[in-house]
């Protein structure tokens, strides 16, 4: 598009009425004529045809620097993509090198990296390197949110979950709404297609009798049991206890307290913990060594992690993160207060917490029926 600074006649041609008009290209006519597209805009603003006087040469001079000034104030919203006139130029940008930018900025604010990296990778899969803005449609939309359903897996080798599927659509949604901001995408294609739902699955957890009973069996890997008992008592993810150092723990003079930074969400934590706790941890040894040494993630260990539960006489689906479930239940059930619960967790919003005190309520309704029938 380009912007005309222009002038025409009135009052008996002794003024000039200066104006703006928007050329906006042409498209050829079935006849082969050429059909021009052209918006105006009058400034209200006048010259002298012909000054005559110092003040009049002023005003010109006056008037003309204000258009100019106007014109290139549009041809600036022009480049922004403003008032909906499209810039083919910003179309022309890189998306995955877009995407990638919004990636790093996550870092430096240590917002939610991971999951924006995951999304990064799976669009590289998903699309060619040389994927512009103006390549982005509905399909491609479309064509993204069908691949994260039915074709990406996971570093094991097995489908997205579906919360990871909306997780990370979601991503894909948030960088497309960031083009729009930025100017670079007018009509935005992310709107045309609905994100992929969330469930809330059933969260399995130990009873307090179950994990007295898992304390006293034997597992194949005993830092395994004490590192899953461990989480039990702290609420700690597996990813903060695999990487915990020595450097972590205070255990002198009546402290103990774990301090450290959560990998999940980059945040400092202050965890007081208990004696047992402490006690499962072993000897202290050198701060920069790690307190589970030889802890890993493996499918061996998720394995054991079974086999041990089965041994006791436990058949549901556990991993090792149910135990941090197991924390937020036992912790609710035994008159913690939710708030508590919810920044020993380090959770960011209450709401996360809430739904161990709906389990909380589920077995309080349970236990309104446990007592046998008297037969009355």
């Amino acid at each position: 598009m380009k912007v005309i600074l222009k002038r025409r006649k009135i009052k008996n041609d002794t003024q000039e009425s200066l104006y703006l008009e928007f050329y906006k290209g042409y498209k050829r006519l079935p006849n082969g004529k050429l059909k021009h597209f052209r918006e105006f805009e009058t400034l209200n603003l006048i010259l002298h045809s012909t000054p005559k006087t110092p003040a009049q040469k002023q005003e010109n001079k006056d008037n003309l620097e204000l258009a100019e000034k106007i014109r290139i104030k549009h041809v600036n919203e022009f480049n922004s993509g403003k008032h909906g006139f499209r810039n083919d130029d910003k179309l022309k940008f890189n998306f995955l090198e877009y995407f990638k930018k919004l990636t790093e900025d996550r870092f430096n604010s240590k917002n939610n990296y991971g999951n924006w990296d995951s999304v990064y990778k799976h669009l590289q899969t998903y699309c060619s390197p040389n994927t512009k803005f103006s390549d982005i449609d509905e399909d491609f939309v479309r064509g993204f949110k069908n691949y994260l359903q039915n074709t990406a897996l996971t570093k094991s080798n097995i489908g997205l979950a579906q919360n990871t599927q909306s997780s990370y659509f979601n991503k894909f949604r948030a960088s497309l709404n960031q083009a729009q901001k930025d100017k670079i995408l007018l009509d935005n294609p992310i709107t045309a297609v609905k994100s992929i739902k969330a469930e809330n699955p059933p969260r399995e957890y130990l009873t307090f009798d179950e994990v007295k009973r898992l304390s006293k069996t034997e597992c194949k890997y005993p830092v395994l049991k004490r590192a899953f008992i461990f989480s039990c008592l702290t609420g700690l993810r597996w990813s903060d206890i695999q990487k915990m150092t020595w450097s972590e723990v205070r255990d002198s003079e009546g402290e103990l307290r774990l301090i450290f930074q959560q990998k999940k969400t980059h945040d400092i934590e202050y965890l007081d913990i208990s004696q047992q706790a402490r006690d499962l941890m072993g000897n202290r040894r050198e701060s920069n060594e790690r307190v589970f040494e030889g802890l890993r993630y493996s499918v061996t260990y998720n394995s054991a992690l079974l086999r041990w539960c089965h041994a006791t006489g436990i058949y549901k689906h556990i991993t090792f993160h149910c135990a941090r479930h197991t924390n937020a239940v036992l912790l609710l059930e035994m008159g913690a207060d939710i708030y508590t619960v919810s920044k020993r967790l380090g959770h960011r919003e209450l709401k996360t917490t809430e739904i161990y005190a709906k389990i909380v309520d589920k077995k309080m309704k349970e236990a309104a029926n446990i007592i046998p029938d008297l037969n009355i």
